[in-house]
């Protein structure tokens, strides 16, 4: 393992060589090739083709795993819940290749030097032209599971319209969504009239008349083998996100609808039944326990990438990452009207070694004309790692909270533990595109209020219940609420309530009075009628006056029992 003054020196010596990338991009290029990746233990008749959680990025992209993605109960230490060298070991992974890059955050940043970036939409088309073209296009069914709408610049100026296109293009079979639901009820409606193609969700009902708010299955012939295709957005929409933006759908997992829907597909013919889910993984993992008739579960939401997919009685589970780094695979055979056989593969993007499929270009480039030349303005430069990803700490979230504190003259910040937002390496350039991958959102408004030391130790409880109750019905994916300007102390395996000690202030070092009402800033609030500037202004303006960023803010929080 190395200390921490040996990745220090790394760290530096990575950003002197970021200029010879192409050298290394060249490197990879010899290493690797698209055959490789594309290689597959075909099986059957029918290929599922899955791609999750895109968050509105068309080009390549770092995206560091986590550090941390804890476990409870009896989801502690098996995948999805595995990191760095247990992750590697578990799935049998060599250390230092392309597969360890792509999946952990072990060495990292040279990795990252070595193999580039990952992702963009024209590798993907590449990608899936070629399983196309060696399947045959009866063969191929292409679903995307949600947050597909929402993450960057272009998607947040077009309110959705450029990732339509996008997946249009692609030629997508049906979605599922979460994201989706914050362009509004209004957005949303027309944007699902220019897909073309279904938007499934089962679990969304009309308040007043307790109706399907959309269709709940669709079916399709592929390989002579009749599909049925279910679909579950994200059950905590009104809760993880505002209300006001789905006023009169009621969401949830109702696990008693999905076993209807399963037991009408069968009923109709259907010999493959497929959930399109954006529960999060360990929601379906338990459904999977407890549904019957389900042959394969496509998860999303929680932004796991499992190599291969994971059997759970007698459904199959794969969870397709995030951000386009990877594309899903899994092939079936079905036999008297059942799946007999199957094969998976999570296919990493590398976007070094994947030619990029020249039509997809020319649509992008299309796409981003309007913007490019703000996308592209540069405003400072990092000096460490920024990334997102970890249940607790960020790099890129350091740097919002010191945004909040000194912009908006709080003691106290809070950033969503929003598990979107791609990953810069030492010595890159900051651009606009990159604050926009972090903040792209409907709600950007940085709230200033008073809160009481109580009301914090409460919402730092519910937030961590929220991700580490040990009934994942209760989960609703996502990481911990950011802190800036305060440290704690977090025990994962005690029950609610109990989670939270040892709350101190950072200025001042000390305790965090309960009485005690303390200036707090944030931004993401679900509430409506929130008053502020928009964090991707903040930020802007904050990394322009910096020029040279560096987070200051690492290592506060103390974990207990894990």
């Amino acid at each position: 393992m190395r200390s921490r003054r040996e990745f220090i020196q790394l760290a530096s010596i990575s950003a002197m060589l970021f200029a010879s990338r192409p050298w290394n991009a060249l490197a990879a290029k010899q290493q690797l090739k698209t055959e490789d990746l594309l290689k597959f233990d075909t099986k059957g008749q029918v290929t599922l083709l899955h791609l999750t959680d895109i968050h509105g990025q068309l080009k390549p992209v770092y995206f560091r795993p986590p550090s941390e993605n804890f476990g409870v109960g009896k989801f502690e230490g098996i995948p999805p819940h595995l990191v760095g060298k247990a992750f590697l070991k578990h799935f049998g992974i060599s250390p230092n290749t392309p597969l360890a890059y792509a999946h952990t955050m072990v060495d990292y940043v040279p990795l990252a030097m070595e193999y580039g970036k990952l992702g963009g939409l024209d590798r993907t088309s590449t990608l899936i032209k070629s399983i196309r073209a060696e399947r045959g296009e009866d063969k191929v069914l292409l679903l995307d599971g949600g947050d597909t709408w929402q993450g960057s610049y272009t998607s947040l100026k077009t309110q959705g319209a450029d990732m339509v296109e996008a997946m249009k293009f692609l030629g997508t079979n049906a979605m599922v969504g979460h994201w989706e639901f914050t362009f509004g009820q209004k957005r949303l409606k027309e944007l699902i009239k220019e897909m073309g193609y279904p938007f499934l969700g089962g679990n969304v009902f009309d308040t007043e008349w307790d109706e399907p708010v959309f269709e709940s299955t669709s079916f399709f012939e592929r390989g002579g083998v009749n599909i049925a295709v279910i679909g579950q957005h994200f059950p905590y929409t009104p809760i993880a996100n505002p209300s006001y933006m789905v006023e009169g759908w009621s969401f949830g997992i109702k696990p008693e609808v999905i076993q209807k829907n399963v037991n009408k597909a069968r009923k109709k013919g259907a010999e493959i039944v497929v959930l399109l889910s954006h529960n999060g993984f360990d929601v379906d993992q338990k459904l999977a326990s407890m549904i019957n008739g389900i042959d394969v579960i496509l998860t999303g939401h929680t932004h796991d990438a499992i190599p291969k997919g994971i059997k759970i009685k007698n459904t199959l589970l794969l969870s397709s990452g995030s951000h386009g780094k990877y594309l899903g695979r899994i092939d079936l055979k079905v036999k008297n009207g059942r799946v007999v056989e199957s094969s998976s593969n999570l296919i990493p993007v590398f976007s070094d070694v994947i030619p990029p499929d020249k039509e997809m270009v020319k649509l992008i480039k299309k796409i981003r004309a309007p913007y490019e030349e703000e996308c592209n303005r540069i405003i400072g430069q990092t000096d460490t790692l920024l990334y997102r990803r970890g249940n607790f700490n960020g790099t890129w979230d350091d740097v919002i909270c010191d945004t909040i504190i000194q912009e908006r003259d709080t003691e106290i910040s809070l950033s969503p533990g929003f598990r979107w937002g791609t990953t810069l390496l030492p010595g890159q350039k900051i651009t606009i595109d990159d604050v926009y991958s972090q903040t792209s959102m409907n709600y950007p408004e940085v709230y200033r209020v008073e809160m009481t030391g109580k009301m914090i130790k409460e919402i730092l409880e519910d937030v961590c219940d929220n991700i580490f109750n040990p009934d994942p019905f209760f989960q609703q994916g996502g990481d911990m609420v950011r802190v800036g300007g305060l440290t704690y102390t977090c025990h994962p395996k005690n029950k609610i309530g109990q989670r939270i000690s040892n709350l101190r202030t950072i200025s001042k070092d000390e305790p965090l009075e309960y009485n005690k009402k303390y200036i707090v800033g944030g931004w993401g609030s679900v509430n409506p009628d929130v008053k502020g500037p928009p964090i991707y202004d903040l930020l802007e303006k904050y990394i322009s006056k910096k020029k040279v960023i560096k987070p200051n803010n690492l290592n506060t929080i103390k974990i207990l029992g894990m």
